[in-house]
């Protein structure tokens, strides 16, 4: 979810138009989404990253209190992060995500993504690093009038610097795949060859997902069918094969999510895949709450202001194996989140871009889709820790979040009472223990990513 752009402007997602008319801004139409001809099943992966509202008078990064005093919003650089998630007492043992590879999965990419990760890093004191970027299939030369492509560049920035800023020493590899269909289930089909491609030459030790699609809009849905679902699972089977841990944003529309048409919500619970697939971590959100030294004024709590985090039952899957431990919780169902790092937009990651030659600056991004790059780096450290890929860590993550020190594991629980209600649609609240706001909580870097290493020995 794109929300301020500073520079050369501010954007928000077509879902808070009314919160930031209040706020004396406007908004244009979404990017990345498209309305499906009649009668046609119409499934199109997009980025969490819509709209745009340009305001000219800020060139570079402010202080949360100035983002506040300007906007009414809270904004956060990397070293505040590193703070928040008691990073810097991993960077201090040398564990940085060194030898490690986070394989990042975008369609169209960004033409400026290594220019744009030298200076946000430069910006900010850090080393950056090389992104290898792999096209897949004829991805058509970058158009910046083009709102679908402007639309993924957002993504791409956000997810390259958000995994940057947790593991700067893991090497990146960004996929940008071409999104040639014009109906059906589009664009899943490049992004899951793509990654199968990279896992079977053992490329990438985990791959992080900023996109989905509402369960409800594939093909045979309404009538049971779930195999246009299941036939795009290949890449993550082999995945778990092959120890490669997969991550999914887990939505920004809280216990709903959009319709195929990309102009509203559903009016009842739905979920959304990859994020639900039981072959995938579900990333969910949670709003941190920083001074500027990035200490906490107070525990995090549930996304929940321009977007809400995604959680709730998935109609496709029944419950794994691994959430039986909460099964009074999802039910007969597979339930997401698995685990929640920040994704509020009133606490939004700076991040900067110039793949637009007229907004070329800084932005400040909210939404799941910033979350699971996040979440990313905190696996490449603990497959540093642990000397080989930690791959599917559900089973784990559930085991030490249920274990009685589950503190001392590094979990942190999200039990404040706030929820993920959003667009008329009840949501769930986060209670002490697993739930489905935010899942097992969020982590202290430091404790959880040595537990995470600990749990899965396999080599």
């Amino acid at each position: 979810m794109h929300i301020a752009r500073t520079g050369r402007g501010v954007a928000a997602s077509t879902a808070v138009t009314a919160a930031l008319a209040a706020a004396a801004l406007s908004t244009a139409p979404a990017a990345g989404v498209s309305a499906a001809p009649v009668a046609v099943p119409h499934t199109k992966a997009v980025p969490a990253v819509a709209g745009h509202v340009l305001a000219h008078d800020v060139a570079t990064p402010l202080t949360s209190a100035q983002c506040e005093a300007k906007w009414g919003i809270a904004c956060y650089g990397p070293l505040q992060y590193r703070t928040a998630y008691n990073l810097n007492s991993l960077y201090r043992k040398g564990i940085t995500g060194k030898g490690r590879t986070i394989v990042i999965v975008d369609s169209f990419g960004s033409p400026t993504i290594q220019h744009d990760l030298d200076v946000y890093s430069k910006q900010f004191g850090l080393r950056s690093a090389k992104v290898d970027v792999v096209k897949w299939g004829d991805v058509p030369v970058f158009d910046p009038r083009n709102a679908d492509m402007t639309g993924w560049a957002g993504e791409t920035t956000l997810d390259v610097e958000m995994a940057h800023a947790v593991a700067p020493d893991a090497k990146i590899v960004l996929v940008e795949t071409a999104v040639a269909e014009t109906e059906g289930v589009t664009g899943l089909p490049e992004m899951m060859n793509a990654e199968k491609h990279l896992i079977d030459r053992g490329v990438g030790d985990v791959i992080t997902q900023s996109f989905g699609a509402t369960e409800n809009t594939f093909p045979g849905f309404d009538q049971g069918d779930f195999s246009s679902i299941r036939k795009l699972r290949y890449a993550f089977e082999d995945a778990r094969r092959k120890h490669v841990t997969v991550l999914a944003s887990s939505g920004d529309g809280g216990a709903t999510d959009s319709t195929a048409d990309g102009n509203g919500y559903y009016d009842k619970p739905v979920n959304s895949w990859p994020s639900s697939d039981p072959l995938v971590t579900s990333i969910g959100g949670t709003q941190l709450h920083l001074n500027d030294k990035g200490e906490r004024t107070s525990p995090e709590s549930v996304y929940n202001d321009y977007g809400a985090g995604g959680g709730g039952q998935s109609h496709v899957f029944t419950r794994p194996s691994f959430q039986n431990g909460v099964k009074n919780v999802v039910g007969s169902r597979r339930g997401t989140p698995d685990v929640s790092m920040a994704a509020a937009v009133d606490g939004g990651a700076w991040t900067y871009s110039s793949f637009d030659p007229t907004a070329v600056g800084w932005d400040v991004y909210g939404g799941t889709s910033e979350a699971s790059p996040l979440f990313s780096g905190i696996i490449a450290l603990a497959d540093q820790a642990a000397g080989h890929r930690v791959g599917d860590i559900n089973a784990a993550l559930y085991t030490l979040a249920g274990h009685h020190h589950a503190a001392g594991n590094g979990i942190v629980d999200v039990n404040d009472g706030t929820n993920n209600t959003y667009a008329g649609v009840t949501g769930y609240t986060a209670v002490n223990g697993y739930d489905m706001a935010t899942g097992v909580g969020t982590v202290d870097a430091n404790r959880f990513v040595q537990a995470l290493a600990k749990a899965n020995r396999h080599g």
